[in-house]
């Protein structure tokens, strides 16, 4: 591996141009195949398997050309206090409303609400609801217009109107703060880091060309794929945090080879051998977490995954090839300004060329000024101390992690926008003036085929299950033209995220049997509320074999990475810790409402069913990354003959600095989402910062070095059968420490690698 990706960057730094030019072509490709690429089509939310998800393809089968998921408002009058909104001008200014909305571009029908009853008991508030006959993503800028219209004008009446529902989602992601926010503090840390602002700027660079094919890439094949507007925002993320990352990590141990007295070329080389290694494993690791989310068996998850899975990638290839040759056009211009100085003052001597001399002198003198570093004050304090801080940092993660078991999954919809937002006070609204479960009330599909008398059998249904305690009121039946199918709402006396609904689902679904007897029909319960409570089962049925997969693939993963035991298990174990901990957080704020306002989460409830899919899934891979930049240098020390102890604290010296700035820049680019509108966003984002937050300076900086010092040389042990049995990748370049003299060859005093997997 070392070798070749060492070849791999030579190649790369000289034929830079070449390099350039194969990565703007690609780009100039994918950008053309995005413009030219048709609009993708909007075919929503899918969930095979589930109840809900069986229920609406038997209304779309049945009632054709009406989608069961497609775009609709309600559009809610409320009358000025004292008045009713049935009388007088108030009335004409409803019904003028419905009239046009009844008449605009892809509407099928709006319902009038003196005619269909949806009036208030105090006669303060009636809704219409307009249905379209495209989905939210297709309505036309003239429907949407039409509807706004119509709004306007009945408050000109002096109504106070508002709309619910999906025809004002036009999607989309996040509009682009969140991106210039992270981008901006991840440009500080670079700086701050390198001190040089080439060496900051070049990472930015690669990671905003690989994010730009990545997402140009998903809108070309949008279409053909029917990858919805959500499936790009996990790849933006992904893309920007690792693309930034590892093209950090090369270009710092080039910084490294250089101090070294590597000729430029070859620290180039170098770098894409070790450090470029570290960065295959660790994407891989990313990819397999992404891609694993096919287990759960959600498509649009699955598409999410596997695209932010291809972002991963094109960062990796991006930091191996496209890094090295930009470093060839400006090879001392990453070098802090004093390396800078240092060299042209030598230049007149050995002239940069890795001979013996200077690059003897430049590796000297590397050690000394890094020893004075935080990183390594910090490993020796943990070597000093391996178990207060070990118990410390368990005890912390496992306090923050208390809060998980008060979990409550579902996904937030208008209650959980801000009231800033139309869709939220309509929200209101509605529950004020019909009750807490009217705007979740629950689709009840009747199968009526067979039967002799479908109508009779219907009401039947109806009536037992408007019988059934926590049901307020059963609308009355809409039949379709063939007459074997009707459709009616049941609404509950609880709102649509409280647990009684849930219950109340559940008990319907159970008694099920007993509602239909005697009937010759069967019915199944649907609608948004019901959908909500079937994907959250679905998502803990399977987040255990997904959990179980992923960590059981990179474990294997590290094995082949470290040739250790226990080193792999550490890393799963510690994992596990910080995902936990980063959910205990979430559920902290965003369920109990703790802080809640600082993050402009107007609205607290259950957690988005995806999340702990999300934070299992992603943060693994992101764990991962530090686990195999930090502890690889460990391990490249100790077959180098230190003692574990110096091998803990030379890997700290190395790398602590850096994946410190990594973790800071992925903490950055994801908290920048939290200042998103879109509930789902904020929640990922402040998840995801969280735990990278969690993990990187928790686990990977304090537990894993504690782990280590108790383990000593235990830590390194594999047995002799399975080191026979396992392949060997080189990770840590021994393989270029080996290389016959030459040109190029490291500079003397090298240390020959030990066999570490003896014991």
């Amino acid at each position: 591996m070392a070798i070749f990706l060492h070849r791999v960057g030579r190649i790369a730094f000289r034929h830079r141009w070449y390099v350039v030019l194969v990565w703007a072509a690609v780009l100039a490709l994918a950008g053309f195949g995005a413009l030219s690429a048709p609009k993708a089509s909007d075919e929503g939310f899918s969930m095979p398997g589930i109840e809900s998800q069986k229920a609406f393809d038997l209304m779309e089968q049945r009632f054709p050309g009406t989608a069961a998921d497609g775009a609709s408002a309600r559009v809610v009058f409320v009358a000025p206090d004292g008045e009713r909104v049935d009388a007088g001008g108030n009335r004409r200014a409803v019904e003028a409303a419905v009239a046009s909305l009844a008449e605009g571009p892809q509407a099928v029908s709006a319902s009038d609400p003196f005619r269909a009853k949806a009036l208030s008991q105090d006669g303060r508030t009636a809704y219409a609801t307009v249905t379209y006959e495209a989905g939210p993503k297709d309505l036309t800028a003239a429907a949407r217009d039409r509807l706004k219209g119509a709004v306007e004008d009945a408050r000109g009446a002096g109504l106070t109107v508002e709309v619910g529902g999906k025809a004002l989602d036009e999607g989309g992601g996040p509009g682009g703060t969140a991106e210039a926010t992270g981008v901006a503090v991840a440009a500080l840390v670079l700086l701050v880091t390198f001190g040089s602002l080439a060496a900051a700027g070049l990472p930015l660079l690669t990671a905003l060309i690989g994010v730009g094919v990545s997402l140009a890439s998903i809108l070309t094949l949008a279409h053909a794929l029917h990858l919805s507007a959500t499936t790009s925002i996990l790849a933006m993320m992904l893309g920007l945090a690792v693309g930034i990352d590892y093209a950090l990590f090369v270009v710092s141990r080039y910084r490294e080879e250089r101090s070294r007295g590597h000729e430029p070329r070859e620290a180039a080389a170098v770098a894409a051998g070790t450090a470029g290694s570290a960065v295959v494993f660790a994407g891989l690791t990313v990819v397999i977490a992404l891609a694993g989310l096919s287990v759960v068996g959600i498509p649009m998850l699955t598409k999410m995954g596997l695209a932010a899975s291809g972002a991963v990638t094109v960062a990796v290839l991006i930091a191996l090839t496209l890094v090295p040759a930009l470093l060839g056009f400006w090879p001392n211009a990453v070098l802090t300004r004093r390396a800078r100085a240092g060299r042209a003052g030598r230049a007149g001597g050995t002239g940069g060329t890795g001979g013996t001399g200077g690059g003897r002198s430049a590796r000297d003198d590397a050690p000394k000024d890094a020893t004075e570093g935080w990183g390594t004050r910090w490993a020796r304090f943990v070597l000093r101390r391996p178990l207060p801080v070990l118990l410390l940092g368990v005890v912390g993660l496992g306090a923050l992690a208390l809060p998980m078991t008060d979990l409550r999954l579902g996904n937030p919809g208008d209650e959980a926008k801000p009231v800033s937002t139309t869709e939220r006070r309509a929200y209101d609204a509605l529950a004020e003036a019909f009750g807490p479960g009217f705007n979740g009330p629950l689709t009840i599909v009747v199968d009526a085929r067979g039967t002799k008398d479908a109508k009779d059998a219907v009401r039947t249904v109806a009536r037992r299950i408007g019988d059934t305690g926590g049901i307020v009121s059963v609308s009355p039946a809409r039949f379709n033209e063939a007459g074997d199918t009707a459709v009616f709402q049941a609404v509950p006396s609880t709102a649509p995220t409280d647990e009684r609904t849930k219950d109340l689902v559940t008990s319907i679904r159970e008694e099920r049997p007993e509602i239909v007897s005697g009937t010759g029909v069967t019915f199944a319960v649907t609608g948004t509320t019901a959908l909500d409570i079937d994907i959250a089962g679905k998502v803990q049925s399977a987040l255990v074999p997904y959990l179980t997969v992923v960590v059981g693939l990179a474990v294997i993963l590290l094995l082949l990475v470290f040739r250790s035991l226990l080193v792999p298990l550490k890393a799963a174990a510690g994992y596990l810790l910080s995902v936990l901990a980063s959910l205990g957080v979430v559920v902290l704020v965003f369920q109990q409402g703790h802080g809640a306002g600082l993050l402009g989460a107007e609205h607290t409830g259950p957690i988005m069913s995806l999340m702990p899919i999300f934070l299992v899934g992603i943060v693994f891979g992101l764990a991962m990354d530090y686990e195999v930049f930090l502890v690889s240098r460990m391990r490249e020390a100790y077959v180098h003959g230190r003692t574990p102890g110096e091998s803990v604290t030379e890997g700290f010296r190395h790398s602590a600095r850096v994946v410190a700035a990594a973790a800071l820049i992925m903490v950055a680019v994801f908290a920048g989402f939290v200042s998103e509108d879109d509930s789902m966003i904020k929640m990922i984002g402040f998840g995801l910062a969280s735990a990278v937050l969690l993990d990187a300076f928790v686990v990977r900086m304090a537990l894993v070095p504690a782990v280590l010092a108790l383990l000593g040389h235990r830590a390194w042990w594999l047995p002799a059968r399975l080191d026979r049995l396992l392949p060997r990748v080189d990770v840590e370049g021994e393989a270029l420490h080996r290389r016959p003299a030459g040109t190029d060859t490291p500079p003397s005093g090298t240390v020959a690698p030990r066999e570490v997997s003896r014991t």
